[in-house]
């Protein structure tokens, strides 16, 4: 079997490593530099409370990979699975921490409350206000800049051939597959995975499967390093999700959330705004209160794609066999990466996926 797989983000660079070690010939096409979309603007979050329940087997397989990923991959992505720390600073969110938490049980995951009192002996320098949280402790992170690069490079040593810079002119149906069009040649595939992330909308059109898709940047920042001294990732239980941060190893914090995305043109540039930096920084000292004198070094943000009902595009398309799709994950795709592209795999190569995908299907547009 041949497979063209389209975008060279986390999802289509895990589906490429996946089908190349199912034996399947691939070719990856990405339009610019692997892994430089809306992967690297990522935050580098595994986690997996607050999620929609029946996307849970699909964050369980994910985060079992994230695990071996060093092995399978043959070098580090800086996955740490040091937890996931969720603040609450408020009696209503408590209420919804906790009709998670007991929701979550049946789906395989179980949260540990914290009191004020349990989150200030193990974290005294975090949320002087909370009122508690919760605590994931086999989630993490992982170097959003190190995990799609590393995919595609193990699926290049096992056979697939990547083409990054290369731009995709036509896509059409033949009796054989697909025949692909590009800026460095013509290609034919059996089978055609759309992991194009924003753009997947634009690939679903063109075989008739409409996708309310809409383009948004989130507003990232990193200060200047500190002394290391917390582990897990932070974040907040909140009605409008709260701003979020973690330490790296060499000391700085990576922060995002807490402010309204951004809009993203037609020419696909997100670009940071400056503007919203006071109201992320103030939830963050919220949260921290040593950020208060520290120095934000850069911010950045990236093209993500929000599927209007806020759940991925997954699965095979409704009107053309052959075609399948992966694309849309509002922003919250980055823990489910692997998982993504062994799944993706899985249904390609055997018809069938042991992970249920149904609620991601584009059919539900149809």
């Amino acid at each position: 079997m041949d497979v063209i797989v389209i975008g060279g983000g986390l999802m289509g660079s895990a589906a490429a490593f996946f089908l190349t070690r199912r034996g399947v010939r691939v070719r990856l096409i990405e339009r610019g530099y692997i892994g430089a979309g809306a992967t690297v603007a990522s935050f580098g979050n595994i986690r997996r409370s607050g999620r929609y329940l029946p996307q849970m087997p699909l964050a369980h397989r994910s985060l079992a990979l994230w695990h071996q990923a060093e092995a399978l991959l043959g070098r580090d992505v800086e996955f740490r699975g040091t937890g996931h720390l969720r603040l609450i600073f408020d009696e209503a969110s408590l209420a919804d921490m906790r009709q998670f938490a007991q929701d979550a049980v049946p789906w395989g995951l179980e949260l540990e409350e914290l009191s004020a009192t349990d989150l200030y002996r193990r974290y005294p320098m975090l949320g002087p206000t909370a009122i508690g949280a919760s605590f994931s402790p086999n989630d993490g992170s992982a170097n959003p800049r190190l995990a799609a690069p590393a995919f595609a490079s193990a699926a290049a040593r096992d056979g697939a051939e990547i083409m990054d810079h290369t731009t995709i002119t036509s896509i059409q149906r033949t009796a054989a597959g697909f025949t692909i069009e590009t800026t460095k040649g013509t290609y034919h595939a059996e089978a055609v995975l759309n992991c194009a992330g924003a753009w997947g909308r634009q690939i679903a059109a063109d075989f008739g499967e409409t996708v309310p898709l809409t383009i948004h940047g989130p507003q990232m920042g990193v200060t200047e390093p500190l002394p290391h001294r917390i582990l897990p990732v932070i974040g907040v239980w909140a009605q409008h999700h709260g701003a979020y941060f973690r330490q790296v190893e060499r000391g700085n914090i990576v922060f995002g959330g807490g402010v309204p995305r951004s809009d993203v043109g037609p020419d696909g540039y997100a670009k940071a705004h400056f503007a919203v930096l006071p109201e992320q920084l103030r939830q963050l000292v919220q949260i921290f209160p040593a950020l208060r004198d520290v120095a934000v070094i850069r911010q950045w943000s990236g093209c993500e794609g929000y599927v209007a009902d806020g759940l991925p595009v997954m699965g095979a398309s409704g009107t053309t066999e052959g075609l399948f799709h992966a694309f849309g994950f509002c922003g919250h795709g980055f823990q489910l990466g692997p998982g993504v592209g062994d799944a993706m795999a899985e249904l390609i190569t055997t018809g069938a996926c042991e992970t249920p995908l149904e609620p991601f299907s584009i059919s539900r547009f149809a």
